[in-house]
C-alpha cells in the first residue's frame, strides 16, 4: 500500500511525466508538454482494499464502491472461470465473511464514498460516475 500511495503521489506531481516514464501511451493533446497544469488528467486506483488504508484515502479526489447484494455476488462469483477453482464453500466462508469485514472497515474509514448499485447497468453506472467527475471539473475551473 506505501508503494501505491509513492505511485499516486508521484502521477500528482507530473502526470505527463509519470505516463512517459511506464511507458503509458498518451493522447496528442495530453502529450503536450510536462506541467502539471497542462490539461486535465484523470487517474483511476481501482482494487477492494483502496479505502481501508488512510494515506490512499487521503490523496483521492473522488471515492466511488459498486456494491452487489449477497445473492449476486455469489452468483457472478460462481461463474467465473480460475486456473484453479474455488474449493466448495470458499464464497460463505471465507470471501463473504472478508467482504463485511473489510467494507465496515471501509465505512469507519472513509466517509466521502459515494455507492454504486452494482445491479445497475455499465452504461448508467458509467453515467453517474462521469456526470459526477464531469461536474467537480466545472466547479475547479
Amino acid at each position: 500500500m506505501e508503494a501505491m500511495v509513492s505511485t499516486v503521489k508521484g502521477w500528482q506531481e507530473n502526470p505527463v511525466k509519470f505516463a512517459r516514464s511506464h511507458g503509458i501511451s498518451l493522447s496528442p493533446e495530453a502529450d503536450q508538454g510536462d506541467s502539471e497544469n497542462n490539461g486535465i488528467h484523470i487517474l483511476i486506483v481501482e482494487g477492494f482494499l483502496i479505502y481501508n488504508y488512510k494515506p490512499l484515502i487521503d490523496i483521492y479526489d473522488k471515492c466511488f464502491y459498486i456494491s452487489l447484494p449477497y445473492e449476486e455476488c455469489k452468483r457472478r462469483r460462481s461463474t467465473r472461470k480460475y486456473t484453479v477453482p474455488d474449493p466448495d464453500g470458499l464464497f460463505d466462508g471465507h470471501v463473504w465473511p472478508m467482504y463485511l469485514r473489510h467494507r465496515k472497515e471501509m465505512e469507519n474509514n472513509c466517509d466521502r464514498i459515494v455507492y454504486l448499485d452494482g445491479m445497475k447497468s455499465k452504461e448508467d453506472t458509467y453515467n453517474q460516475v462521469y456526470e459526477s467527475v464531469h461536474n467537480s471539473l466545472l466547479n475547479n475551473l
